[in-house]
């Protein structure tokens, strides 16, 4: 049996960072995932950083080409809706997600990877975010509220065993900048009705509109994820970095058509606050795949 890389599931670390690399000119592809396939994080028993690392799901294809479950692919399209709202493709060719429990040693683990990989790749984009009000996102709602339990959630979005790329799971990352004025000024029941949930105790409403936050993104509809989503920003300009991992492309996809309205033309209320900034699939793979990636770093 494979495992995941287990930081996926690690709960509860307050400061965050997503680091987007693309392999620097002339590099060779094999030698930018060998060599971010073997970063690893300090071994310490306190105050420690957890570190999972994605790739270009083409990236992954072309170095391990039996360890990538079959049609997956960048976020190289923009998805647009009916009425021309637009989620904007900017993907890069791997990402690494650093937590822990305080900003510094996310900091400091994160200026070393970006040495360690001098000459094979560079940072196409950086966001550091943190944790807000325990569980809470910048709306003020209780965020990850359909996530599976951690007993659950490696045989809910894990590629399972005897398949390519068991052990391994697909991320959607996404950056929402929040209009915090618009919001703010909005009174809390319409809140509710754009979420589609009470805000103070987090119930359904029973009646939700159709376009409710909770209809377009129902995961009875669309199959389950694993949500470890985070707030992003300064006090004037912020939002939320979207963290989503699936055992497959297509229910995070079709979630995406929800939210625009490309299937239905009904667009989540919620996009009327927020607007996307960034959006990429990266794959995953399981700890073991991963160690197999980096056994022979580049010289």
């Amino acid at each position: 049996m494979v495992t995941a890389q287990p930081r996926i599931f690690a709960l509860g670390t307050a400061s965050h960072a997503y680091l987007e690399l693309d392999a620097a000119a002339g590099a060779a592809r094999r030698d930018v995932v060998t060599a971010i396939a073997s970063l690893r994080e300090p071994r310490t028993t306190m105050g420690g950083v957890n570190l999972v690392a994605g790739f270009r799901p083409e990236l992954w294809r072309d170095v391990m080409p039996d360890d990538v479950p079959g049609g997956l692919a960048g976020f190289d399209a923009d998805v647009v809706g009916s009425d021309g709202f637009t989620m904007p493709a900017t993907q890069h060719d791997a990402v690494l997600w650093l937590s822990g429990s305080a900003t510094d040693v996310v900091f400091d683990v994160g200026r070393a990877a970006i040495s360690a990989l001098a000459g094979l790749a560079v940072v196409g984009a950086e966001t550091s975010s943190w944790s807000y009000r325990h569980d809470l996102d910048l709306t003020g709602f209780e965020d990850g509220t359909e996530n599976p339990s951690l007993l659950e959630a490696p045989g809910v979005v894990l590629v399972p065993d005897g398949e390519p790329g068991a052990g391994g799971t697909v991320l959607l990352l996404q950056k929402w900048a929040h209009d915090a004025a618009a919001w703010e000024s909005t009174p809390r029941e319409e809140q509710e009705r754009v979420i589609g949930r009470t805000k103070l105790d987090s119930v359904e409403l029973e009646d939700r509109p159709e376009d409710s936050h909770v209809a377009r993104t129902d995961q009875e509809d669309f199959g389950d994820i694993f949500r470890r989503n985070t707030p992003y920003g300064t006090i004037t300009d912020h939002g939320t970095m979207f963290v989503g991992f699936c055992a497959a492309q297509t229910p995070l996809a079709a979630m995406l058509d929800s939210m625009a309205g490309r299937t239905t033309g009904v667009r989540d209320a919620l996009t009327r606050f927020t607007e996307p900034l960034s959006g990429a699939y990266y794959f995953v793979p399981s700890g073991e795949a991963l160690t197999r990636a980096g056994a022979t770093a580049p010289g």
